[in-house]
């Protein structure tokens, strides 16, 4: 009985991680922060609001130096080191402009917004059929990236866990802090490298699906992505004429 008590207490732990776990994933990509209940929403926008002040400047600092590189005069030019250390202080608050509360967020979301300037392509009714043309061992890579995706994201709901004991055995709040650096560091790291399979599977099969939708064969670019989407794209269903 004491053993059945330890298994079944510990299949209870691991499911409530894993609860844990997806509610720290949602939290991390903040896919849909704008329906969050208040206050989380009003404080998640005002964090937006400061990121994306931030990197305004951080990128107008960037862009400042690039005209430099262009004047007439060597000794006028920034060093190459300056330049590429503005693009880094750019990049740690955002990839793109922030449009999320969160950097994974942020990094994951860039991927469809690049695709959407560079290629005229919605990720979010392309991926689908895109899925379904890939390599199989390019989906295995794309899989394995989304399953470090959450084991990160579980790793912080062990986290939180471990923080709700720190209220009986205070040892449990340094590895609760642990965890969570852990855990963030690894959601940084898995929504990188997540994000930039996801571009570069569009990038590079996007001509693969226009043959199988039958588009004549073009070149990657505005073109192609247009012609696909509007062959994905439903037609909005007419209404009837009110009697």
């Amino acid at each position: 009985m004491l053993l059945a008590a330890i298994l079944a207490g510990a299949a209870a732990t691991g499911v409530a991680a894993q609860s844990f776990g997806s509610v720290v994933e949602r939290a991390a990509l903040a896919a849909g922060w704008e329906a969050w209940p208040w206050p989380f929403v009003e404080l998640a926008e005002r964090h937006v609001a400061r990121r994306q002040r931030r990197w305004d400047v951080a990128r107008a600092e960037y862009e400042a130096l690039q005209l430099l590189e262009r004047a007439p005069r060597p000794a006028d030019r920034p060093r190459p080191r300056e330049r590429h250390r503005a693009a880094h202080r750019c990049v740690r608050i955002a990839v793109e402009r922030p449009e999320r509360p969160t950097w994974s967020g942020d990094r994951i979301h860039a991927a469809a917004v690049r695709l959407d300037r560079d290629v005229h392509a919605n990720l979010l009714i392309l991926w689908p059929h895109l899925w379904l043309v890939l390599p199989e061992e390019i989906r295995g890579e794309i899989g394995r990236a989304r399953a470090a995706l959450t084991r990160a994201a579980v790793l912080g709901g062990w986290a939180l866990l471990y923080l709700a004991l720190a209220w009986w055995w205070w040892p449990a709040m340094p590895l609760a802090a642990t965890l969570v650096v852990i855990s963030a560091r690894r959601l940084h790291a898995a929504s990188d490298t997540y994000a930039t399979l996801l571009e570069a599977s569009v990038r590079l099969h996007l001509t693969d699906l226009a043959d199988k939708l039958r588009i004549d064969e073009q070149p990657m670019g505005p073109p192609l992505g247009g012609a696909v989407m509007r062959r994905l794209s439903s037609p909005v269903p007419a209404t009837e004429p009110a009697l």
